[in-house]
């Protein structure tokens, strides 16, 4: 029987609680949350030379050459982002052969000294160990010091070790996050960001304007005929066209300017400092290169123009939405006059503003929308979604796309949140007291301005309170209201957002992650919140048929949800194609169009 490490009769105890010291700052830096990736890798390296008295920590890559991409250096001598050819790089046999190496004086060793480290710097101990990321076996993670010494020790290689297994590990999972990342935001055809990059990059530049005093003009591009490119030639070849343009329009834009997939065959530029004229004129010198110059296809040359609208967005204004819809008209029009014609956009007045949208609070016109939610493997529903809408005065129904932006810079999401999820509470009671299944699950947005308003939290609690006694139905500790945490909150602080929901959770409120696999914060708060529904991004679910990747990561998300008892639900399910391969892959349920658009209650 083997003794405990304490007893081991030749390993003192004081190199034992070295040991387990070590492990606890090692896992206690490995869980912070408040790190980035990169400051969390940075902050190991610092560590762990440290902890073995080394003067240089590096993080290094092989590729065509050798980049030290993270760096922890006392000593001030070898920069983080240093790039070497492979023939001088130190570690260079450790990356060839993926076998770890240990030389306690270098200077001593022929085989080393000849190293700009050894000879220049005075660099003698060092260990060079490889760092798996996946099966990518490139990096290479090296310790140095000057002081020479006897040969390192077991306790110190396996340190090394298990240093170098949580760094490939990050990596791995830091390279994962950007693929993932990269896919939900990049037009899979063309390389360009496709709508949902292109409205998180408009609210940045939205964002920036005011700060920067310079506005930007938008273009709305859309080719002429296009559809008749794909019905005489096939879609293949209208997919040739399309990736030509896009390489076209990206490479004649200025620095700092950037274009979209906005659609279909439409394209979104967004012009930086530009008045709406300037901006017309860069897209009229873009439309002549098009018409000169035809598009080389695999069936011959093709010949092509587009139409554009073009407005300019000031650094006063409040939202962009406003300009996206009058660059659709200026567009509409130039495709009316003929097309292969610039049109800017009338000037018009935003149609919301605070008054409008206080007033419509007031006067309690936020209606409700709601689609509904199947079991997959029943074909029954099982819950539905809340959707917010505004009632105008002349009774049009507005979506939350138009006014929750706007709602949000004005302050006033936390009053919309109040009355949606107030109502939403009502419903749920009208439909306990017909005697409807209390399992049905009602999921409704929330936003972190109402979850840090404790006077509403208090309010719509003691509502639910009163409610939940009038239903006459014992519910039990769960409650059927889920609340719904999206990516684009942009949490600042974790913490801070599990003591607001707190008391919604004590009360028997479960929470789902709206838009799961959008950005970093979905991971953020899966790790961190009792979390009962995940639901799968929709542009995963849209693309999952034409990708193989993205089929596996919908895949992969799902068997994690199953291991850790999360339920999934599918988002913009439009085909019964799509719903079958998701039951397939253990996807729970699912919402979209195949089974049932929005309705107003």
């Amino acid at each position: 029987m083997s003794l405990p490490l304490s007893a081991q009769p030749d390993t003192p105890v004081s190199d034992d609680i070295t040991t387990i010291n070590r492990l606890n700052a090692l896992w206690k830096l490995s869980v912070r949350s408040d790190l980035s990736d990169a400051e969390r890798i940075r902050a190991m390296l610092a560590m762990s030379a440290g902890v073995l008295d080394m003067d240089l920590a590096i993080l290094g890559e092989f590729a065509e050459r050798y980049t030290a991409h993270y760096v922890s250096d006392r000593l001030g001598v070898f920069p983080e982002g240093t790039v070497i050819t492979i023939e001088d790089v130190l570690c260079r046999e450790v990356f060839q052969s993926q076998e770890a190496s240990h030389v306690a004086n270098l200077s001593r060793d022929t085989q080393f000294s000849r190293y700009k480290l050894v000879a220049q710097l005075g660099l003698n101990a060092y260990s060079g160990l490889p760092v798996p990321v996946g099966n990518d076996g490139r990096w290479v993670l090296a310790f140095l010091r000057r002081r020479a010494d006897t040969p390192v020790s077991a306790a110190d290689i396996g340190y090394m070790e298990l240093v170098a297994d949580w760094l490939g590990n990050a990596l791995h999972q830091s390279a994962q996050k950007d693929l993932l990342q990269r896919l939900a935001l990049t037009d899979l055809l063309t390389g360009l960001p496709n709508r949902r990059a292109a409205e998180e990059r408009l609210h940045t530049e939205k964002a920036r304007a005011p700060r920067d005093k310079n506005g930007f003009a938008l273009a709305l591009v859309d080719l002429d005929f296009f559809k008749t490119i794909n019905d005489r030639y096939g879609h293949a070849v209208g997919d040739e066209v399309l990736k030509t343009v896009a390489q076209r329009f990206a490479a004649g834009l200025r620095e700092g300017d950037w274009v979209a997939r906005w659609g279909g065959e439409e394209f979104l530029f967004v012009l930086h400092g530009s008045a709406a004229e300037e901006a017309a004129a860069i897209m009229e010198r873009l439309a002549g290169q098009m018409r000169v110059t035809p598009i080389v296809t695999s069936v011959g040359d093709i010949s092509l123009s587009f139409s554009a609208g073009v407005a300019a967005f000031d650094a006063h204004d409040a939202v962009p939405q406003p300009i996206l819809e009058q660059i659709d008209s200026a567009l509409y029009r130039a495709k009316a006059d003929g097309r292969d014609q610039i049109r800017l956009a009338a000037p018009t007045r935003i149609p919301w503003n605070s008054s409008l949208l206080r007033q419509a609070l007031a006067e309690n016109r936020v209606r409700l929308a709601s689609q509904v939610i199947v079991d997959l493997k029943s074909g029954e529903a099982v819950a539905d979604e809340a959707l917010a809408r505004l009632e105008t005065p002349q009774g049009d129904i507005v979506e939350a796309k138009d006014f929750v932006d706007m709602a949000e810079g004005l302050g006033l999401m936390a009053e919309i949140d109040r009355q949606v999820v107030r109502n939403v509470i009502h419903n749920c009671a009208d439909r306990l007291k017909s005697g409807k299944p209390a399992d049905f699950a009602h999921f409704v947005n929330v936003s972190p301005q109402f979850l840090a308003r404790q006077d509403l939290v208090d309010e719509l609690l003691q509502n639910a309170l009163s409610y939940c006694q009038s239903c006459a139905v014992n519910l039990g500790p769960v409650k059927p209201i889920v609340l719904e945490l999206t990516e684009r909150q942009r949490v600042v602080s974790i913490e801070k957002l599990r003591n607001d929901l707190q008391p919604f959770i004590d009360f028997g409120f479960r929470l789902a992650l709206d838009d799961f696999g959008s950005g970093y914060s979905s991971y953020l708060y899966l790790a961190n919140l009792p979390v009962s529904f995940l639901k799968i991004e929709g542009w995963l679910v849209a693309n999952m048929r034409q990708d193989r990747k993205v089929a596996g990561i919908v895949e992969s998300l799902a068997s994690f949800a199953r291991k850790e008892g999360v339920l999934t639900v599918a988002e913009h399910v439009e085909d019964a194609e799509t719903a079958r391969i998701l039951l397939d892959m253990g996807v729970d349920y699912a919402q979209g169009w195949y089974f049932g658009r929005p309705q107003l209650v």
